[in-house]
């Protein structure tokens, strides 16, 4: 089901919780709200949908990506600055991002994963998961 976008920063700043396979619901209302929002959204944490949960759903290579309880095991130590939007937000930031990370993560079907993001990528998984941890870019 497509959700609302959340804006209340004060909601968004809480940090968020480990999701369970009792999230499933909130896992399908965040793949369908990205997709509807694909025309100027590549990624979207659980939180947006209004949902504190460690879940996040991500354009990757022409197809939708869903971490549950993604941790960044290794970066590199190369980063760059750049400017980000987001959905839940009216204006812009800047921010530092790694050029390459390492995530561990649960698959939709609660199977553990583990993926090496680079560039754009690894910056859209950094920026979902900053979400969880209630930084507003």
């Amino acid at each position: 089901m497509i959700k609302d976008i959340v804006r209340d920063t004060d909601f968004l700043r809480q940090p968020s919780q480990p999701a369970t396979k009792a999230d499933m619901q909130t896992v399908r209302d965040l793949c369908d709200t990205l997709e509807a929002n694909s025309d100027r959204c590549v990624g979207m944490a659980a939180n947006m949908i209004g949902v504190s949960r460690r879940i996040l759903a991500a354009s990757i290579g022409g197809k939708t990506l869903v971490m549950i309880n993604p941790v960044i095991t290794d970066r590199s130590s190369q980063t760059y600055e750049t400017e980000e939007d987001c959905l839940s937000l009216m204006f812009s930031h800047k921010a530092v991002r790694h050029q390459i990370i390492t995530v561990e993560y649960l698959d939709r079907s609660f199977k553990k994963k583990r993926g090496i993001f680079r560039g754009f990528e690894a910056q859209i998984i950094q920026h979902e998961m900053d979400h969880f941890e209630g930084i507003l870019v």
